[in-house]
């Protein structure tokens, strides 16, 4: 009976069947009259492939775990990701491949590429964290590792990890079998400010790709095709020029930077109630004078204009011009701005996404533990949210949603990639379901076995992709007549940024520069350490007294 067993779990891997951990043999069933449909040779190899991707995947797990970990201590925001690009682009070069670096004038910016011929399949994903999200993994209350520090509060550690575990996987196949073929790496650096995708674009960095495939951190495993249900935006900073005086002896004298912008953001409250539902904005103040007693002679206020198409982000980007310029003349300064960032909504490819959903339902979800479990549901209880726990069912594949249900959301400038080549997102289970998101509190799994487990799938999913657009000539025909005849029929792209506009490479070099000495002494040591849980000394998972005292700050 046990031989039997055996036989068969070999067998219907090598079909397809159960390639995932959690993955189990479908139930037998009488056959009736009806003979199943022939295989055909392309077929079978490509099940066998897939099942020797599966188990490179697998044998490769302690390589992924340290790649999460690694990063997740680095904790970089955007622009200044320089120790994770480092690790990377070593890592990279170690395992053959081609890199070039400052890619689109960003200095943490790469392409990474190996074999040759078509098809050109690129593998992205971010590496970019959230600025005080710094967090001790494993713990479900605040717990900062360095108080007031970035850290990685969305999960963008993990994505790398799934796409060169994935890559390595069929780079090895590639080489055993002949198969032609390019394999294309390259980071998302400053999603968090939508910096560069669109700089990316118009450098060429796609120019002869052939698909795209994305990877993004999750709660579930799951792939989406068409236009979602999110947001494109352009992210502007104003900046107002006046004239200073003291305060108190002559405050006559001056002309306040600070005025001009606070009645830009009055101005823009008043006119929030009349415009479209669909629409987020919202705002911060990077430059709010020097001191009290001096009249400020310069001032910025920095929005993000989101909107569900091209043509609204527009009209939205020239309500703010205009609202700046009357609050420059109330106050007699002057007004100039600034693009910092900007992310066309996404469209994502049916012929990819509906391939890559197979994958998915072969895959499976991880096999949580009751230790992953009782950090899930410690972490939800901490945050007064129900106490769901760690997702064991497979979500749907996402559809697109009509432009009349779509109501807005958050952004990507995966968006900008995606109508510039066939793309599509595989959202990977690392993170904890019913979190806020850009908050320490998703930091928590993500250097975890919950994250380890969750890039591994991730990683399976990505590589049986490959493989099937490798083998596959007309899926990538396929996915190229959705884009031209689908996609692309009745709108087209158009960049945000302007051809004067740069990446704004400045960006939270301060910060980076303020706390990076003191994060340097956290850094994961995998030569050391098993695991970084380990090197910080943090129990798996957590003794019941901590998960007790867990209080969300």
């Amino acid at each position: 009976m046990r031989r039997s067993r055996l036989t068969w779990t070999t067998m219907a891997l090598v079909a397809g069947l159960a390639v995932g951990a959690s993955a189990a043999p479908a139930q037998r069933t009488k056959a009736k009259s009806t003979k199943a449909p022939a295989v055909s040779p392309v077929d079978r190899k490509l099940d066998a492939l897939k099942a020797q991707a599966v188990t490179e995947v697998d044998g490769m797990q302690q390589f992924t775990q340290q790649m999460v970990d690694q990063i997740f201590s680095y904790g970089e925001l955007g622009f200044q990701e320089f120790e994770t690009s480092t690790y990377l682009v070593g890592v990279l070069r170690q395992n053959g491949f081609t890199v070039q670096e400052g890619i689109a004038g960003i200095p943490t910016a790469w392409v990474a590429t190996w074999g040759s011929g078509k098809p050109v399949i690129a593998l992205g994903s971010d590496i970019d964290c959230i600025p005080q999200a710094s967090q001790k993994p494993g713990v479900p209350r605040h717990d900062p590792i360095i108080d007031g520090a970035p850290g990685h509060g969305e999960g963008h550690n993990s994505g790398q990890a799934v796409n060169i575990t994935a890559a390595l996987a069929v780079k090895k196949i590639m080489e055993e079998q002949k198969l032609p073929g390019t394999i294309m790496i390259w980071p998302g650096v400053a999603e968090e400010l939508v910096g560069t995708k669109a700089y990316y674009v118009r450098a060429g960095v796609f120019q002869n790709v052939d698909i795209v495939l994305f990877s993004h951190v999750a709660n579930n495993l799951t792939v989406s095709w068409g236009q979602g249900g999110g947001n494109g935006l352009v992210s502007v900073r104003y900046d107002f020029k006046g004239l200073s005086s003291h305060a108190a002896g002559a405050p006559w004298r001056g002309h306040s930077a600070l005025d001009a912008a606070e009645l830009m953001d009055v101005g823009w409250q008043f006119r929030r109630e009349h415009l479209r539902l669909q629409q987020r904005s919202h705002n911060v103040i990077p430059d709010g004078g020097d001191q009290p007693n001096v009249v400020p002679p310069t001032a910025s206020t920095w929005y993000y204009f989101r909107e569900t198409d091209y043509p609204h982000i527009m009209d939205l980007w020239a309500i703010g011009n205009k609202i700046a310029e009357a609050a420059a003349m109330m106050t007699d300064t002057t007004v100039s701005s600034q693009v910092l960032g900007s992310a066309w909504p996404g469209h994502f490819n049916k012929t990819i996404a509906e391939d890559m959903y197979g994958n998915i339902q072969k895959v499976g979800l991880p096999k949580w533990d009751d230790a992953d479990q009782a950090l899930a549901k410690s972490v939800q209880r901490m945050l007064k949210q129900p106490e769901k726990g760690l997702d064991t069912e497979l979500a749907k594949m996402g559809e697109p949603v009509p432009p009349e249900r779509n109501m807005g959301g958050g952004s990507d400038d995966i968006g900008d990639v995606s109508w510039n080549v066939p793309t599509v997102t595989l959202r990977f289970p690392s993170n904890i379901p019913e979190l806020p998101g850009h908050n320490w509190a998703n930091a928590i799994s993500m250097a975890t076995p919950i994250a380890h487990k969750g890039a591994t799938a991730g990683a399976k999913v990505q590589a049986m992709t490959m493989l099937d657009f490798l083998m596959k000539p007309e899926l990538v025909q396929q996915a190229w007549d959705y884009f031209r005849n689908v996609q692309n029929k009745d709108e087209h792209y158009q960049p945000i940024i302007r051809p004067g506009d740069q990446p704004a490479i400045w960006l939270n070099a301060t910060i980076m520069e303020k706390y990076r000495p003191e994060m340097k002494k956290y850094y994961y040591d995998p030569a050391k350490y098993k695991t970084y849980l380990e090197q910080l000394g943090i129990p798996y998972p957590p003794p019941p007294a901590a998960t007790a005292a867990g209080q969300q700050r």
